[in-house]
């Protein structure tokens, strides 16, 4: 029971302190489970990363779920997502009982102006340890940017993306063995 708490609030907390979404929430996943209480080795935690993003659903309760099942199963899972969306909705509860009070407030208009930056530092922070951890280098680099640059600027859909990286995986997979 003891470490159905410790999930609980171990992503419950992660849940309250994270503005800007799944990806910024990452960081402090992997503080928690990998470097703190060694839940997961870090391995696995990039293993889970991938697997949370290529599931449809929000990507934070994927996170959430895939590491509160490799470390209790069906109820480690349910006890993990229910820490990481219980504050957040409390969250937005209260802000939908309120909203009325303040939304042409000029201040919490800036304030929210404000936040913006460190959300794009909270994503970004993820996507360089994650890029450090699977062994990106100059080399490696060139498929993430060329893929990039096929959605952004020729307006390839993602989904061509997916099917094009998984077929030359396999073929890579095939020709080095």
């Amino acid at each position: 029971m003891k470490m159905y708490w410790q999930i609980f609030y171990t992503f419950a907390k992660i849940g309250m302190f994270t503005i800007g979404g799944g990806y910024a929430m990452l960081p402090l996943i992997q503080k928690e489970i990998v470097d703190k209480k060694q839940w997961i080795s870090s391995k696995d935690f990039v293993d889970m990363i991938a697997i949370s993003q290529s599931v449809p659903g929000i990507f934070a309760v994927n996170t959430a779920i895939f590491a509160g099942y490799r470390m209790k199963g069906n109820s480690g899972s349910i006890i993990a997502s229910l820490g990481t969306i219980l504050p957040s909705f409390m969250v937005i509860l209260l802000i939908a009982m309120f909203f009325r009070n303040f939304q042409d407030n000029i201040y919490i208009g800036k304030m929210f102006k404000a936040i913006r930056p460190a959300v794009v530092a909270l994503i970004a922070v993820p996507v360089f340890s994650t890029a450090k951890s699977v062994g990106i280098n100059l080399k490696t680099l060139v498929i993430p940017v060329a893929a990039a640059l096929l959605i952004w600027y020729w307006g390839l859909s993602p989904v061509y993306i997916v099917l094009i990286a998984a077929l030359g995986g396999i073929v890579y997979g095939k020709w080095r063995k």
